[in-house]
């Protein structure tokens, strides 16, 4: 019999959606969104462009389809895009990319989710008849992979400077951006209107159940809604949903400061006791990653025992695991999870 659980780590995806949030659901104002639009939507776009320093916005169902929306509408076929080699679009989202667009991905080796600018600028090609041409740059802020790690408003300002230099335009996935923006302590917009698009999720740390919002232009959004439509996205009475999206974005931003709080005091925690484990300086947000080499065993074997006594961690590679803080995992929680990691560790080392 497996025991009870005391905290689950695995994402912050798993967020249960709050009591505001279903009265709006049941409350909302609602329309067919694929014809004449749907009110609460429009509202949810319109705060979202505004949030994000750009004209429109678009309710897309996830961040993928916000990714992916966004490449179709600023890529042709055989183009290419430059990415730091462990973006999520990459790595998570089912070769979209590849597969739907067309276009072909050139990567670099980030340090902590950054591509260095002067090596990408070595890689940007004009094209010809043998090489495609260099059309998007993408830069995610938060880093997942890098365990969320943040790109700050210098480094996006420089980011901008370089695409603007070589005609380019900056897709951002940010679909944690508003942790970046509160870790930061910025208006998200500082890093995000430098960007000719950037799709924010909303059922990751801001508990929606649904949905992110891509923002741009006016004319690039008049584009992207045919590009949604093209691959079903075409919601019709999407109000529902949008309501949430709404009370996650005027309500649960803020509060994202103790998400931040609570993986810090677990990355402290493990480091103070195996400072091989945890890399604190990548600890910036709401994840701790931690390698299991030093223990000898692998992160599925580590998040096995875990799991078993009631911590839920997600393995991220063959020796990475992950912890990520939200909503649903409160400063009590992580303090009894905290025992029990320390003694898996502990017995783990011996």
């Amino acid at each position: 019999m497996s025991s009870p659980i005391i905290a689950d780590f695995r994402s912050d995806t798993i967020t249960q959606p709050t009591p505001e949030m279903r009265r709006a659901m049941a409350e909302a104002v609602v329309g067919d969104d694929s014809r004449e639009g749907d009110p609460t939507a429009r509202r949810l776009e319109e705060i979202a462009a505004a949030l994000t320093g750009h004209e429109a916005a678009l309710f897309c169902t996830s961040g993928t389809m916000g990714n992916l929306v966004s490449l179709l509408t600023h890529l042709q076929r055989g183009e290419e895009v430059i990415a730091e080699r462990d973006s999520h679009f990459l790595r998570f989202e089912s070769g979209g990319l590849s597969a739907i667009v067309g276009a072909v991905p050139r990567t670099l080796v980030g340090r902590a989710g950054r591509m260095d600018l002067e090596e990408l600028a070595k890689e940007i090609q004009p094209g010809s008849r043998h090489r495609p041409r260099t059309a998007l740059i993408v830069a995610e802020n938060t880093h997942n992979l890098a365990g969320g790690t943040v790109l700050d408003v210098a480094y996006m300002k420089q980011l901008w400077a370089l695409a603007a230099e070589y005609g380019l335009p900056v897709h951002l996935d940010g679909a944690r951006v508003f942790n970046a923006s509160v870790a930061l302590g910025v208006p998200v917009k500082e890093l995000t209107q430098g960007c000719a698009s950037v799709m924010v999720d909303l059922s990751k740390g801001l508990c929606a159940p649904y949905g992110s919002l891509l923002c741009a232009g006016a004319d690039f959004i008049a584009r992207a809604r045919n590009m949604r439509q093209r691959v079903g996205g075409g919601v019709r009475q999407i109000g529902h949903l949008a309501a949430c999206g709404i009370i996650a974005l005027e309500q649960l931003v803020d509060r994202l400061a103790d998400d931040h709080a609570n993986a810090r005091r677990l990355g402290e925690a493990i480091h103070k006791l195996r400072p091989d484990l945890v890399d604190l300086g990548l600890v910036q947000t709401n994840m701790v990653l931690l390698e299991t080499a030093p223990l000898g065993c692998t992160a599925a074997a580590l998040c096995q025992q875990l799991d078993a006594r009631g911590v839920r961690a997600l393995p991220m590679a063959s020796h990475r695991l992950r912890f990520v803080t939200h909503r649903d995992v409160t400063a009590e929680q992580v303090e009894a999870a905290l025992a029990v990691i320390v003694e898996v560790l502990q017995r783990a080392g011996t």
